[in-house]
């Protein structure tokens, strides 16, 4: 399984708004069309985010096909991503 056990709650949080955009993130990664380093950096930039609790929130609430919050580092990226897939 693809993961990162050194920070669990970006990588939850990263996958979760992947998620609502119909992209698997692990999927993405072993079919080639995302780099395990391009992974790492949405991971890390979610990581450095101070909008957690806000992202907790808004996940819980959320529908699938919606766009990610503006306050998201990764919404552009992923956005992105979601065309692809």
């Amino acid at each position: 399984m693809i993961g990162y056990s050194e920070t669990p709650l970006a990588w939850g949080l990263t996958r979760g708004m992947a998620r609502v955009l119909g992209v698997n993130l692990a999927a993405a990664v072993v079919e080639g069309w995302l780099s395990r380093k391009e992974l790492g950096h949405l991971v890390d930039r979610c990581e450095a985010c101070s909008q957690k609790t806000a992202c907790t929130a808004w996940l819980a609430s959320a529908a699938g096909g919606r766009c990610p919050p503006v306050f998201c580092p990764n919404k552009s990226a992923l956005e992105v991503l979601s065309l692809r897939h």
